[in-house]
């Protein structure tokens, strides 16, 4: 058996880009989840994981050699609200691991106690939260999303106090990194022109290798594109990520952050599910605007990168802004067009697409049912309250291309009372649902007989109309 090998180059940088600390060993930790592809992806020893000193790594309570654990430090906007100070208030990052593709991965864990960024909090995570991510994360890469992943679940033997008391639980979470634009913006706002040129040409390695070192457009223009396709993708889906905060937002373009997070059943652009955003600050419709707006704060961050005039370097960053709209346009067009058929399209199907989505709304017809009922060729306007409405919008659609409709529209996905069940029966030491969800989500664009009722939408009774933040 082989530990992890580790080559930790975000610990290389300087100290005040972190603290290094260990995890807050737990009492009694036992494996809810291991996902074996995931770790195979990134060379890991199945065999060493599921052995005690594995499970002391992915608990928090043992380090295995190499690893170099530390609470990275970030600022942000929060709805809007500007903190100076966050970083990792329960989380370590262990280290890193190169996979045998020359991917680097950090291992972090989520929920493995109280940091210097904790702000007076636990440091721990309960059981919900953590299956929460621990689901959607694995769903959206299996629906194509760039995402963090989860590599492991475990349950930790204590309890936490959250509204209720629950059970603890710590999410081992990988990814490309776990760089922020808030975490630009942490130095920013320390005027620490050293350590943001540090920062810009780690990421630059990390992430846009074709970007040259020091080339403050160059990255700000790949991080644009980036999230144009990001946020489209999302959209295509009827996902809404609640809490789109500075600090949530990765400069890799991947969908980091699964608290209050939900697709939606029913559509209609105004969707709302987060418990915190009171005002609908990132509503379903709203969040292609808020990219833009977040993109903005990074861009001020890089401005001494993009020209040292500074006059010329705003007015390059806010050309370089202004060409977002473009990106997600094109981007959206991909995704949605092929929704209803379509590699390529124009005006038409731009406007047979926004006649379809009103018509839905209208309706209270069900996102992903509606554009999975399309690609099988029936079903769709049993959707509708007033079925005859669907019958005026496919007059004009000549059907589409079914095998492509059926690539990107997909039969399973995480629904939010489907989620709740799992947790809901995880609490009281049931994983079984917890698993079969996750086994239905890994090929959600199958149709698969077995799972088949994990496609029905709620009842009204099952309907999920809050989602909550796992702090």
């Amino acid at each position: 058996m082989t530990s992890p090998k580790f080559d930790n180059s975000y610990a290389r940088l300087p100290d005040r880009f972190y603290t290094k600390m260990p995890p807050t060993p737990v009492a009694a930790p036992s494996i809810i989840a291991l996902n074996d592809g995931l770790a195979d992806q990134m060379g890991l020893d199945l065999e060493w994981l599921r052995s005690d000193a594995g499970l002391a790594m992915l608990a928090g309570n043992a380090m295995p050699d190499g690893a170099e654990p530390l609470a990275q430090a970030y600022a942000g906007h929060q709805f809007g609200g500007w903190s100076p100070q966050l970083g990792d208030g329960r989380a370590n990052v262990l280290g890193e691991v190169v996979g045998p593709d020359g991917a680097r991965w950090d291992i972090q864990l989520k929920g493995s106690g109280p940091t210097p960024y904790s702000r007076m909090g636990d440091g721990r995570a309960g059981l919900g939260p953590v299956m929460r991510e621990y689901i959607v994360s694995e769903a959206m890469n299996a629906l194509g999303v760039p995402t963090t992943r989860a590599l492991a679940a475990v349950s930790t033997g204590e309890t936490v106090a959250r509204e209720t008391l629950q059970p603890g639980a710590i999410l081992t979470r990988v990814a490309g990194s776990h760089i922020r634009v808030g975490t630009f913006q942490y130095f920013a706002a320390r005027q620490d022109r050293e350590a943001l040129e540090l920062l810009l040409n780690h990421t630059i390695g990390r992430h846009y290798p074709h970007v040259d070192e020091g080339d403050g457009l160059g990255f700000l223009n790949a991080v644009i594109v980036a999230q144009a396709e990001l946020v489209a993708k999302w959209m295509g889906l009827g996902f809404i990520h609640g809490v789109m905060n500075t600090d949530n937002t990765h400069v890799g373009g991947l969908t980091i952050d699964y608290g209050p997070c939900a697709f939606m059943d029913a559509y209609h652009p105004a969707t709302v599910f987060s418990s915190i955003d009171q005002g609908g600050r990132y509503v379903y419709q709203g969040q292609p605007e808020v990219l833009v707006w977040n993109l903005a704060q990074l861009a001020s961050c890089v401005l001494p990168f993009i020209d040292s005039d500074k006059d010329k370097a705003i007015t390059a960053a806010q050309d370089a802004l202004a060409t977002f709209g473009d990106h997600y346009t094109k981007a959206w067009k991909r995704v949605f067009f092929a929704k209803i058929g379509y590699e390529t399209g124009g005006d038409a199907q731009v406007t047979m697409v926004q006649d379809l989505l009103t018509r839905m709304a209208d309706n209270q017809a069900d996102f992903t049912r509606v554009f999975r009922a399309l690609a099988r060729g029936q079903g769709a306007r049993e959707e509708f309250v007033d079925p005859t409405s669907f019958d005026e919008w496919e007059r004009d659609w000549d059907g589409g291309d079914a095998a492509l409709m059926r690539a990107v529209n997909p039969a399973i996905i995480p629904r939010n009372h489907r989620v709740e069940e799992a947790i809901q029966a995880g609490l009281q030491g049931d994983y079984a649902p917890f698993h079969r969800l996750n086994a239905a989500l890994e090929n959600p664009f199958v149709d698969s007989p077995e799972f088949s009722d994990l496609e029905a939408a709620p009842t009204q009774q099952q309907m999920v109309r809050q989602t909550f933040c796992g702090t």
